[in-house]
């Protein structure tokens, strides 16, 4: 197996949504968390367990979470166009900064959390968690 170039890891560049880059630059995330199910149907039987038959692939879902400080990385700017990119309603290519394709996913949740507010209502940093859900 092949090793990749080191020059490729870089904390710039860490998931693409679409033509949307989450990195150092505009909005980091610290945690990623990906829940992912399979789908079994199941029949009733006369005295005896049910019945159960694997249909294929069920949700797939990936959480990313973190915690934007434009005085240090990111900027507030990044939080619109992710609003923006919900609005929407359309599926973007989810691509890690690897370069593996992780499939297509919609926007679905979007939480903040203001800390840190300042005069004019300005928060310092904000707590930020999306909810991406496969669609493919």
């Amino acid at each position: 197996m092949a090793s990749l170039p080191t020059n490729t890891l870089s904390p710039a560049h860490l998931l693409t949504l679409g033509m949307f880059l989450f990195g150092i630059d505009a909005m980091a995330y610290s945690e990623l968390s990906r829940r992912t199910s399979w789908r079994h149907g199941t029949s009733e039987r006369f005295m005896a367990r049910p019945a159960s038959q694997y249909l294929g692939p069920g949700e797939d879902t990936i959480t990313l979470a973190g915690l934007l400080v434009p005085e240090v990385a990111g900027q507030f700017v990044a939080i619109e166009i992710v609003k923006a990119m919900a609005d929407t309603g359309e599926d973007y290519p989810l691509v890690d900064g690897l370069g593996r394709v992780l499939g297509h996913y919609r926007i679905m949740r979007l939480e903040e959390t203001h800390r840190g507010i300042m005069g004019g209502g300005l928060p310092r940093a904000v707590d930020f968690a999306i909810e991406l859900e496969r669609v493919d």
